[in-house]
């Protein structure tokens, strides 16, 4: 697979310095739209020389390459955290909610504070100056090596999650309302790690159980 097109430059990250704001850290999240798991967001702090990357929008990238620039991306960073929120922190604060909090916390545990951020479209709750432009993590080194922090490390735990409950293919579908992981519902129903609150979840666990066609003890016992 070759890389694609549009790739990422320094654009959003320029306004920033401009403003003498050089610790710009990019923050992007994974599986908000999933039914099972965690939504994990990074935050990434990029040395600010302007240079070339291979990183892009995980979305765009086979597994081998996300992989492949996750690790440069822990390897060029100024700072780097992942933060996780799990369904019960999601089901409480809802989605949005919960990705708020795991983006101040990834924050929090930067080694290095951040002067400025920039986010795909996510509109933190911050005192820092903030770029939230759509797209960003096809368009902004920094978010798009947060974007893949977040996908591999994400991705790592729905395949650990995928041993804990290998009947549901975590694996494969990554928590998400694929056929075959609706198929799995309807069979085995809700697990531990499903988000009780999304509405295809909520939806089984409001149906009625089914009616006993057959006596509950055997006549002649």
């Amino acid at each position: 697979m070759s890389l694609p097109a549009v790739t990422p430059d320094w654009a959003f990250e320029r306004e920033h310095w401009r403003r003498g704001y050089f610790r710009v850290a990019g923050v992007d999240e994974a599986g908000r739209g999933a039914w099972a798991g965690p939504v994990t967001v990074a935050a990434v702090i990029l040395p600010g020389l302007a240079q070339d990357y291979p990183f892009r929008d995980s979305k765009q990238l086979t597994g081998a390459q996300r992989e492949d620039y996750a690790a440069e991306v822990r390897r060029v960073a100024v700072a780097y955290a992942v933060e996780h929120a799990f369904p019960d922190e999601i089901d409480r604060l809802n989605i949005l909610g919960a990705t708020h909090a795991a983006a101040a916390r990834a924050l929090a545990r930067l080694s290095v504070a951040p002067q400025a951020l920039i986010t795909d479209y996510l509109k933190l709750r911050t005192d820092l100056p903030l770029l939230a432009p759509p797209k960003a993590d096809a368009l902004s080194y920094s978010v798009a090596a947060a974007s893949l922090l977040a996908k591999t490390e994400r991705d790592a735990l729905m395949l650990e999650l995928d041993r804990q409950y290998p009947d549901y293919g975590f694996a494969a579908h990554k928590g998400y309302g694929a056929p075959a992981h609706r198929a799995a519902l309807q069979e085995l129903g809700v697990s531990p790690v499903h988000r009780r609150s999304y509405a295809p979840i909520r939806a089984l666990l409001e149906a009625p159980a089914p009616l006993f066609t057959e006596p509950l003890f055997s006549e002649d016992k």
